[in-house]
């Protein structure tokens, strides 16, 4: 299954997981230090549903729940 909204064209992207470590200086510590950032993807929540196009006919779709909710495919 594709990872791209067949409405809206919602896609992966990208972002960075960083691990701290360490006491903040408000606790009493000497602040935290990054000891690490790893590159991560952040998926879109795809659903597979049958929708009813304009035209009449149903197909199934890969589509985000954003636009289900918005109310932008009709199921069928």
């Amino acid at each position: 299954m594709s990872r791209v909204c067949d409405i809206c064209g919602k896609h992966p992207s990208v972002g960075n997981r960083i691990v701290r470590h360490g006491l903040a200086k408000y606790k009493g510590g000497i602040g935290l230090h990054t000891t690490g950032i790893t590159r991560r993807r952040f998926l879109p929540n795809l659903r597979s549903v049958r929708a009813k196009l304009p035209n009449g006919t149903v197909c199934r779709l890969t589509v985000c729940t954003q636009c289900i909710k918005h109310g932008k495919v009709t199921k069928a």
